[in-house]
């Protein structure tokens, strides 16, 4: 089964479902793609032929230590990639792309001719501020910038090793656009964490996790209906997020949240061991 031409078939019947033309559909998807980069910071970063490589050595996610496309016509040659790979491996990092659907097919189809492994099949959800219930919890407790209280808690519910933390909290501390980090404690503990960035009227949720002994409780949902107040009060006027495509319980829940727009998708190439 040819599983990109069946993930660009999908791609086509939303957009033709939503009454969009592609052009229009694409433009937002762009749109959101840099609002999801000014999101989550890299470390360092290098921009090449229209593509932006992520340094972050250590790092919890790998959105942090790839290359992204910055635009539609970004380079998908084979100097490009090979460029791409000497410099990740420079740093002692295995090259990483992430390929987003709005970029032509030959790009993955290159990677995956000279063996580079598919993973993470993501999905960007999208939808607008009238659609999503925005409510502030009184339990909820939002912070200007992550205390040191917050990040050891989202490192304990992550699971994030001490490298991994340090590297998480250099992220948070880069960004550089309106945010807001919430966090809501049951018995003396954290229960449930997120935080959210406006970027150009697009309120952006970042790492959302619950305690997994607590699930199915409506805890995430108390804390990102919570931000989605934040964000209309400070002006925007859709959200957006990022999902891993199998997670099931999360997209049943960010539906009936009212993100219920899959604007695209995306997935890893992975080099080779050596």
């Amino acid at each position: 089964m040819d599983h990109r031409r069946d993930r660009h078939a999908a791609g086509d019947t939303l957009a033709l479902r939503a009454g969009v033309s592609s052009a229009a559909g694409s433009a937002l998807a762009w749109r959101v793609e840099e609002a999801e980069l000014s999101a989550f910071p890299a470390v360092r970063q290098v921009v090449l032929g229209g593509w932006a490589l992520r340094f972050s050595e250590g790092g919890p996610r790998r959105a942090a230590n790839s290359a992204n496309p910055l635009r539609p016509d970004c380079d998908c040659g084979d100097e490009l990639i090979d460029a791409v790979a000497a410099l990740y491996r420079r740093r002692g990092v295995t090259p990483l792309f992430r390929v987003p659907s709005m970029i032509a097919p030959v790009l993955d189809e290159r990677l995956a001719a000279r063996g580079y492994t598919h993973e993470g099949e993501s999905c960007v959800l999208h939808g607008p501020m009238t659609a999503i219930p925005a409510e502030r919890d009184p339990k909820v407790r939002l912070l200007a910038s992550p205390s040191p209280r917050w990040f050891a808690a989202m490192a304990g519910l992550q699971g994030h090793t001490p490298g991994q933390s340090t590297v998480y909290r250099r992220i948070l501390r880069a960004i550089a656009l309106p945010s807001v980090f919430a966090e809501l404690r049951g018995d003396g503990r954290p229960v449930a964490l997120a935080y959210a960035v406006i970027h150009d009227r697009l309120l952006v949720y970042e790492s959302v996790i619950t305690n997994h002994r607590l699930r199915r409780q409506g805890l995430a949902r108390r804390v990102i209906a919570t931000l989605a107040a934040w964000g209309r009060e400070s002006g925007a006027e859709a959200a957006c997020l990022q999902v891993e495509a199998d997670n099931m319980p999360a997209r049943a829940l960010y539906d009936g949240f009212g993100l219920t727009r899959e604007l695209s998708r995306y997935h890893y190439r992975r080099a080779p061991a050596r």
